[in-house]
């Protein structure tokens, strides 16, 4: 099989349905992950009919069940993983109950898990890509000296991305002999829910640094935070 297989956590909108688009049409089979079927199935069914190989698959990022069955499915159907993008998360109102477990929940110990799931089958691949879809507000070095982020930042999201960050820099170190390289990326603020009024690029542009570092080449870098050509500060 020479298409590259890419799977994009929480791709039925927003940010993440655009990334599964743009790396669809490159020609990769895509799989469309959401939390229930349904939502999958008419994700993946809309890029169908734009012309691109989308497959809808059942992955609440939560639920371990989901996560062992995605990867029996994937061994099965096609025997590797060429890209993953971590790209499901969740900016919870603060003070509500669990907002902080329920950040680390989904942000931080759902990648972690799908992660080391799909590790063996990554490791297949002649080009293995990891793209965690974190935020400058996960920067500790940003939130010292960005007044912007320091309004918009919360406890739980930002700790909850920071620890990812921290995940990145953990598995590339240990992967670093291989050809798979992992990165973590900043969107952007984005027109979406999660966005708010504060939101500047449409889920479109926000796509686009996922999709470069799921695309990078045999020298690109892999252990890096980035926005587009920029990198930034842990």
């Amino acid at each position: 099989m020479n298409s590259k297989i890419a799977l994009v956590t929480g791709a039925s909108k927003g940010i993440g349905y655009e990334v599964a688009r743009q790396l669809g049409q490159q020609g990769m089979t895509v799989l469309v992950s959401a939390r229930t079927q349904h939502d999958a199935d008419e994700a993946a069914g809309t890029l169908k009919n734009e012309g691109v190989d989308a497959v809808g698959v059942e992955l609440e990022v939560t639920n371990r069940e989901h996560i062992a069955k995605l990867a029996g499915f994937i061994e099965a159907q096609y025997g590797k993983l060429d890209i993953l993008v971590n790209n499901a998360g969740v900016l919870l109102k603060e003070g509500t109950e669990g907002a902080f477990e329920q950040s680390f929940e989904v942000n931080t110990f759902a990648p972690f898990h799908i992660t080391e799931a799909l590790l063996p089958l990554l490791l297949k691949s002649d080009a293995g890509r990891i793209v965690n879809q974190s935020s400058a507000l996960g920067s500790m070095q940003f939130l010292l000296s960005n007044e912007l982020a320091q309004q918009l930042a919360t406890p739980s999201y930002s700790a909850s991305k920071a620890a990812l960050n921290m995940l990145t820099v953990f598995w590339a170190n240990k992967y670093k002999d291989t050809p798979l390289k992992i990165n973590t990326v900043h969107p952007g603020l984005v027109k979406t829910r999660m966005g708010g009024d504060k939101g500047e690029l449409t889920p479109e542009e926000g796509a686009k640094t996922a999709v470069r570092y799921a695309t990078i080449d045999a020298d690109g870098p892999t252990g890096g935070f980035f926005y587009m050509d920029n990198t930034l500060p842990w």
